[in-house]
């Protein structure tokens, strides 16, 4: 930019704006700078000569080359007739716009057909489209703050007719309508059964069967009598602990409430101080049992529990037992408590060993061999011949399988009863004992126990029995095994001379032992 020309150092005295150049003096406006324009440019772009504005109303409408300036330029040729004809101005009409001035009457021509709101056309602003925008007060008034005391009336409440049918009915023609209703209803379900007992020939709903008048006959001495007379003596065990739960039976023996069962029902008790026994009678009721005393050797306990007037059983002699006998089962095998199972005897003095309970003496008694269905939980339980007279204690069965097999084993009703009172009387048992360790020893001619030791002051070496010899008979008892010599001893009394038969070096002799305790 160019800069203005100094003299004596002074700007010219014609006030002028500027900017202050800091010595008080104004600086003159500096000129403006043209750039030169491309003649090209201008001649495309350029304003026509003496047209002074970006609008020439006095430029004639022509099309093809505008001769005023030289330029060229070509303009949009005229609309199709129909397109003028629909959408043109008016013949005659140049001076009409498209908005009608403010103020202007509404005219409507003669040749135009009027619209078809004939009558009011500025009484409906939404059809007029010449009427005026109208601004009309809210749709939903503002909501008053201070609570209305007044409550609106309740309103008209219909009536049955109004509510089903939507309109007033006369009460007759409801009364029709419901006969009508229950008319079709009876008539249907006729139809109903006439077709029911058309599609199924084989039935008959007036059939009635014929009754048997006389009742069952139940001679005395039949098993449904045996049990109804000894079922209210057979309890159910239970012992339950933090760690152990079960179930057992056992037989009511004496009025003052004891009970005579099984030792390994009543040993878990035993076992664990947080178990308790609970005796169950076939009423219902429930005592807190507390054992009186234990045989492990022979698998016997007895148990007393607070009741009175208890229904006891009555003890028969097993020793009249014979094979074939029918007998009865009674106990709660399983935990299904007052089962009865038919059976008869299958053999008699059948020696039956088991292992003590955590490792006490082994067990061994003199069993009743049945077919009686026995199974875990009728330990304990009674078995009764055909009289109802108890003859055993159910104790264990032998099986391969878990599950009853028809070898069930109970203890002699005989010795039971001796053990039970001796443990009632003074809460222990002692047995008679010879004093020998036996094992079972069969030739081909023989079978018995052998003696394996014989312990220095016993009752077998006062009597001069060596290790070797081999016991064949106690009394008047056979002795097969080791098992069969335990029991025929404790068959005898503590004290008692009993003669006893062995077989020495191919010989046989005959002994006098008198029995001591164990």
């Amino acid at each position: 930019m160019s800069q203005p020309e100094q003299g004596n150092g002074q700007l010219p005295a014609t006030p002028v704006s500027g900017v202050d150049d800091g010595e008080h003096r104004r600086l003159a406006p500096r000129p403006l700078d043209r750039p030169p324009v491309d003649p090209s440019l201008t001649a495309a772009f350029g304003r026509p000569a003496g047209v002074d504005s970006a609008f020439d109303g006095q430029r004639p409408q022509s099309y093809g080359t505008n001769g005023a300036n030289g330029s060229a330029g070509t303009m949009a040729p005229p609309p199709p007739e129909a397109l003028a004809t629909a959408f043109g101005r008016p013949v005659g009409g140049a001076d009409l716009k498209l908005q009608r001035p403010p103020g202007a009457d509404h005219v409507v021509e003669q040749d135009i057909d009027p619209v078809f709101w004939d009558g009011k056309p500025a009484g409906d602003p939404w059809r007029d489209p010449g009427s005026g925008a109208v601004i009309g007060p809210p749709a939903v008034g503002e909501k008053s703050s201070a609570p209305s005391s007044a409550k609106a009336a309740p309103g008209p409440q219909l009536s049955v007719p109004e509510l089903l049918f939507g309109r007033r009915v006369k009460p007759m023609g409801l009364v029709l309508l419901l006969v009508a209703a229950l008319l079709v209803g009876t008539a249907g379900g006729l139809v109903g059964w006439l077709f029911g007992r058309a599609g199924n020939p084989l039935t008959d709903s007036g059939v009635t069967l014929a009754e048997v008048k006389p009742a069952k006959e139940r001679p005395v001495g039949s098993v449904s009598d045996i049990a109804k007379r000894t079922t209210p003596s057979v309890v159910s065990i239970e012992f339950k602990g933090a760690n152990i739960s079960g179930v057992g039976s056992g037989v009511v023996i004496d009025g003052e409430g004891y009970v005579l069962t099984n030792d390994h029902v009543v040993a878990p008790a035993v076992q664990d101080a947080t178990a308790k026994l609970t005796v169950v009678f076939t009423d219902g009721k429930r005592a807190i049992a507390r054992i009186v005393g234990r045989d492990s050797k022979t698998d016997l306990a007895v148990v007393k529990v607070e009741v009175t007037n208890p229904t006891v059983i009555q003890f028969g002699n097993s020793d009249d037992l014979q094979v074939g006998d029918t007998v009865i089962a009674i106990g709660s095998p399983l935990s299904l408590s007052n089962t009865v199972t038919e059976g008869i005897v299958s053999a008699l003095n059948r020696p039956v060993t088991a292992a003590g309970e955590n490792g006490g003496p082994q067990v061994t008694y003199d069993a009743i061999q049945t077919d009686a269905a026995i199974n875990p939980g009728n330990s304990g339980g009674a078995l009764v011949d055909s009289s109802g007279a108890l003859v055993g204690i159910n104790s264990s069965i032998q099986t391969q399988t878990g599950n009853s097999v028809g070898l069930g084993f109970a203890i002699s009703g005989n010795y039971a009863r001796k053990i039970s009172e001796s443990l009632i009387r003074t809460g222990e048992v002692k047995h008679a004992d010879m004093n020998v360790n036996a094992r079972s020893a069969s030739a081909e001619t023989a079978e018995g126990a052998q003696v394996q030791n014989v312990p220095a002051g016993g009752a077998a070496a006062a009597a001069g029995i060596v290790e070797g010899d081999v016991i064949t008979k106690v009394g008047g008892r056979m002795v097969r095994n080791a098992a069969e010599l335990t029991v025929a001893v404790r068959e005898h009394d503590i004290g008692e001379t009993v003669p006893v038969v062995l077989a020495r070096q191919g010989r046989e002799l005959t002994v006098q032992v008198t029995l001591k305790s164990d």
